[in-house]
């Protein structure tokens, strides 16, 4: 999308955000993912999948980003860092408005060549292989069911074999389509390694700044915390469990990690089979915590691979994202205040859903400024 979007004076930093915004927060709301499959695997009962698909309407941070980022497209507004991006980018075509760590990196793209099956196909056959490497490396063709392959997956091993599966299928498709020559597919292949090598050097530093975290316990302390005091204190509960998972995200830079922490004791101290709606609430919760905070955290592995995939600095795509994060993840704690409230009293707790998304849209009406 890289050269649609420097057409029409999109600067990198917007694309990133752009990118970044529907990553983990849809990963998170699809029931046939490798997220949903982790998610499941927390729930003793084996109805795991079941809590999945209920807790998706409740999962407001991710829903308010894409309402977000919807409005902010369709009103073409802009705020905080960002919009000085946009203006630069619309009146300079200035794309980048700093320096661009990619810049010796030339996009080759031949005018006049590609349709938009040669985007579409490839990026659909690459799914697909994921998915089935996913599923093979849980076992899936050796007798486990699908639900249990994915969460026995290896991500690793199964993204491997679906890239190298994808990457075959590409070089095939292109040279049926006579859109290159087998040299020129070869050559585009280291070309590919130089392209990702600032980015597989940023995500080597945030792992081991990921693994010293660990390693000094901050995780368990915090849930310590929340096991022992915040039982109770329910109506508030949701809202709590938000801000932590926020900040446990933020500082470890995973999301898996933060709900594989804190959906268990929140199902241990509120099981969800007991009927108590607060349950639902608080596992979305944790959820959309762990999303939030890997979504501003730098040393996110989605956060660094947006910002290679728009070829965007990372440090201009942390600070430009970082107010937009914040501003959904504002409303979102006032939406987990309004669920908390509503399931404790015996009201229905959907009904923070349609009132979060109107303060989201009406915040983004009075923060956002046309150009």
């Amino acid at each position: 999308m890289r050269p649609v979007t420097d057409r029409h004076k999109i600067s990198r930093a917007k694309l990133a955000y752009l990118i970044d915004a529907t990553a983990a927060p849809v990963c998170i709301i699809a029931p046939i993912s490798s997220w949903a499959a982790a998610v499941s695997s927390y729930v003793e009962d084996g109805s795991g999948l079941a809590l999945f698909i209920r807790t998706i309407p409740y999962n407001l941070y991710a829903l308010l980003t894409l309402v977000m980022m919807v409005t902010l497209t369709a009103r073409e507004v802009d705020y905080g860092p960002m919009a000085k991006y946009e203006r630069n980018a619309k009146e300079k075509g200035d794309l980048f408005s700093g320096s661009n760590p990619y810049e010796g990196i030339q996009d080759n793209v031949p005018e006049g060549k590609g349709s938009v099956l040669d985007l579409v196909l490839p990026i659909v056959v690459l799914v697909a292989c994921c998915v089935v490497g996913m599923i093979y490396s849980g076992g899936f063709f050796s007798g486990e069911n699908f639900i249990d392959a994915f969460s026995n997956s290896d991500a690793s091993v199964g993204l491997m074999l679906g890239s190298a599966f994808g990457l075959i299928f590409a070089i095939i498709y292109y040279l049926l389509r006579k859109s290159f020559t087998f040299k020129e597919a070869m050559d585009s292949i280291p070309e590919g390694f130089k392209a990702m090598v600032p980015a597989i050097m940023i995500l080597i530093f945030a792992w081991s700044l990921n693994s010293m975290t660990s390693y000094l316990g901050a995780d368990e302390f915090v849930a310590g915390i929340i096991d022992n005091s915040a039982k109770g204190l329910q109506m508030f509960l949701p809202c709590v469990i938000f801000l932590i998972g926020v900040f446990l995200s933020f500082a470890t830079g995973t999301s898996w990690g933060t709900f594989g922490i804190l959906i268990p004791i929140v199902l241990k101290a509120f099981p969800w089979s007991a009927g108590n709606p607060i349950s639902i609430v608080c596992v979305a919760a944790c959820m959309a915590g762990a999303v939030c905070g890997d979504h501003c955290s730098p040393i996110s592995d989605t956060t660094i691979m947006s910002s290679a995939g728009a070829q965007c600095e990372h440090v201009n795509h942390v600070s430009t994202q970082l107010p937009y994060a914040m501003t959904a993840a504002a409303v979102s704690a006032v939406g987990y205040l309004l669920a908390g409230i509503f399931a404790v009293n015996g009201l229905p707790a959907l009904a923070a859903l349609p009132v979060s998304i109107v303060l989201m849209v009406i915040v983004v009406f009075v923060l956002g400024k046309k150009d």
